[in-house]
């Protein structure tokens, strides 16, 4: 529009100049000519400037339109992620409950050994003010231990399953301390023996599975027992003791499936 405009004007100053031809002489008509030349030329730039200064603000707007755009996505995407870390301050509030219930659980299970152990202390005390008596009959193989007994001798097992030795030790003491003519008496024996050994205290490993060999000697876990013994010294270096331990294990438990094993390890030796 505003260049159409500019057009008209030349044609018109165009015009004009053919008139003034006719009135002034040559040199007065290029004059005036020239004159309205640079007068359009002006317009013409002052229209283009404006015209460039329209399309570069209708330019920015588009770009305004564009960064609200933008903006809005981004705004999108921050409520999403709010929403996510709110769900998860939710899951780490349950698991911090869950881990400090589970503290609270682990606290009372030490109380409760150490009040064992406790007890196991004063009944040893009491023992050595008085004559020792005959160490508690082993119980029957048909014996079933009643539902407290499982649960408790199950508790002291999945420590030790854990890998929780320490702990093991102490709830199987405790264990033998609260039922000791228990039939699953000889298990717990053997398992702390056997959580010595986890520790690599193999001393007060060998002492425990003897203690199984004198009170339980019909056990089923006895021949284990042994095997555990014979374990216990080959790692620690005395291999004479552990062939030692191989034989009479061989001898006093032939059918046992630690007895077949055992013959196994002596072979072994046989071969070094």
């Amino acid at each position: 529009m505003l260049r159409a405009l500019a057009l008209g004007a030349l044609a018109a100053f165009a015009a004009g100049s053919a008139v003034a031809q006719g009135f002034f002489d040559d040199n007065e008509a290029r004059r005036r000519i020239e004159l309205l030349r640079q007068q359009v030329e002006t317009q013409r730039q002052t229209t283009e400037a404006r015209l460039s200064k329209a399309e570069t603000a209708a330019q920015e707007a588009s770009e305004r339109a564009a960064d609200r755009g933008a903006l809005l996505e981004l705004s999108n995407q921050i409520d999403v992620l709010r929403g996510e870390i709110a769900r998860m301050r939710g899951q780490l509030e349950v698991l911090t409950h869950q881990g400090e219930t589970a503290e609270g659980r682990q606290k009372q299970l030490y109380l409760d050994i150490d009040t064992r152990l406790r007890k196991l202390e004063q009944a040893r005390e009491q023992q050595a003010a008085v004559p020792e008596k005959p160490p508690a009959p082993a119980p029957t193989a048909d014996a079933e231990p009643s539902p407290a007994e499982a649960k408790a001798y199950q508790a002291a097992l999945d420590q030790f399953k854990l890998g929780n030795y320490t702990l093991a030790v102490a709830a199987m003491q405790g264990f033998l301390v609260t039922y000791p003519g228990s039939s699953l008496a000889a298990n717990a024996q053997y398992w702390i023996g056997m959580a010595h050994s986890g520790q690599r205290d193999y001393k007060s490993a060998i002492t425990a599975q003897r203690k199984l060999l004198v009170q339980w000697p019909d056990s089923p876990k006895a021949p284990d027992a042994m095997l555990s013994i014979a374990s216990a010294q080959e790692t620690m270096g005395d291999r004479t003791s552990a062939r030692k331990t191989l034989e009479e294990l061989i001898a006093k438990y032939p059918g046992s499936s630690s007895a077949t094993s055992a013959k196994q390890r002596l072979a072994a030796f046989s071969k070094r």
